[in-house]
């Protein structure tokens, strides 16, 4: 290749890009895994409501899951028992009567002023009101005294009481929840059956003898209260085993209506019910947030030895001084950084004149132009416009200060301090060209 081959060759190169940005196939690459465990948590969480949602739910009385309701209100049909689905405690209080039962599925989901109330008007009525698993906080409410004693597996237990229903269902799946009935305080005659421990999993209170309220006044309603401790007896999977079917047709039909009583979440809470967000994560939640920061701290610790000591790497390439300061001027330009690219050109003037007229690097810029100002030959304002002056207004301005202060340069030392010299590595000597060096004389 020859010499006046290389300029064309190098203008029809296309310019290779230095740039760090990441493009947008960098960011699909690093972003795509967050990206996609979010989209998975979406799905999940859309197709667990769809299968919850509709007919697909726990004690429904429509579901054929298994753990659904259906085989009861069937059987419930053909005894001549018409069950009903209700949504919200108001539904359920229309429907409670002296020929009805009210079946709570979730007493938990129900708030305890609306639980307590729904109750009053089912004893009133002369009604049944039968509480799946109900928790503390229920039976505080419909069932003062009686106390939840511990949870634990289903299992077949005997009836080992006195009530009629128990009986002629004979075992059934229970366990589950039990209740402590014999702590006193208990409103109205107790019935406990399917014991284990002395606690029943199943109490029966107030069975024709009338039941009372949380005030302590007794009604003279034939009403009665169930609280059934498991409720696998009344679900599509369970109800064939041992005596289920029994046990939930004597608890649920004795009387020909029968209002199910599903919390659908339209019913908002009354104002003395309305829970803060640390009642709502429960009693363990300090200790579960504990556990979180250990686990973090943990993590933490392992990824900084992991990533182990800072060290320096090589740079991969190396970049001209030409091209450093031709992207620098470039990026000073497109931010229209006039003052701080004049700044630069003065700056490094200094450094360069500083020790031409004998001052140090770190001298006072009135000593430095003072100095100038009397080996040029200069006025000493003139010199300082130059060196300190304000900063341009445009960029013919900044054009006009290079061009004055190579101009000043070349006043001081004869030596070329052009860009293009620097740009060529010359080094400029104070006393003439880098050429012009002392030779001896020979003798």
């Amino acid at each position: 290749m020859t010499t006046a081959e290389a300029p064309a060759h190098g203008a029809a190169a296309a310019p290779s890009s230095t740039s760090d940005s990441p493009d947008a196939r960098a960011l699909w690459r690093g972003g795509r895994g967050p990206l996609i465990g979010v989209l998975v948590l979406l799905l999940t969480g859309v197709a667990l409501a769809l299968v919850r949602s509709g007919d697909g739910g726990t004690l429904h009385p429509e579901s054929p899951t298994p753990d659904g309701s259906l085989a009861v209100t069937e059987l419930l049909a053909d005894q001549g028992v018409t069950t009903t689905l209700v949504g919200t405690s108001a539904e359920a209080a229309e429907a409670a009567g002296p020929d009805s039962t009210v079946v709570v599925a979730f007493p938990q989901a129900v708030p305890p002023s609306r639980l307590a109330a729904l109750h009053e008007d089912v004893i009133a009525a002369g009604g049944r009101m039968v509480l799946v698993s109900p928790g503390q906080e229920a039976l505080d409410r419909v069932a003062p005294g009686v106390m939840v004693a511990g949870d634990d597996d289903s299992r077949e237990l005997d009836p080992d009481c006195s009530d009629a229903t128990a009986e002629r269902a004979g075992s059934a799946t229970m366990g589950g929840r039990y209740f402590d009935i014999a702590s006193g305080g208990t409103v109205g005659p107790a019935t406990g059956c399917y014991s284990e421990y002395n606690l029943p999993t199943l109490v029966i209170l107030g069975e024709g003898e009338g039941d009372g309220t949380p005030d302590g006044t007794t009604l003279d309603a034939p009403g009665d209260t169930v609280l059934l401790g498991n409720r696998a007896v009344l679900t599509n999977d369970a109800l064939a085993d041992h005596g289920n079917a029994a046990l939930a047709l004597g608890l649920l039909g004795t009387r020909p209506d029968v209002a199910w009583y599903l919390p659908n979440g339209e019913e908002a809470p009354p104002p003395q019910d309305e829970r803060g967000l640390l009642e709502l994560a429960g009693d363990n939640w300090r200790w579960a947030a504990g556990q979180l920061a250990v686990a973090a701290l943990i993590t933490a610790i392992w990824r900084m030895r992991r990533l182990g000591p800072v060290v320096s790497e090589r740079l991969p390439v190396r970049v001209r001084a030409a091209e450093t300061t031709e992207g620098r001027a470039r990026l000073y330009h497109r931010s229209g950084a006039r003052d701080r690219a004049a700044e630069a050109l003065r700056e490094a003037a200094r450094d360069r004149l500083a020790p031409l007229v004998g001052t140090g690097a770190g001298a006072p810029v009135e000593e430095l132009t003072g100095a100038i100002a009397d080996r040029a030959r200069l006025p000493v304002a003139e010199v300082h416009d130059v060196l300190a002056g304000p900063a341009p207004a445009d960029d013919s301005e900044l054009v006009a200060l290079a061009d004055r202060l190579d101009a000043l340069e070349r006043r001081i030392s004869p030596a070329p301090t052009t860009a293009a010299t620097r740009a060529a590595g010359q080094r400029p000597s104070p006393t003439g060209s880098p050429n012009d060096r002392p030779t001896k004389d020979t003798p």
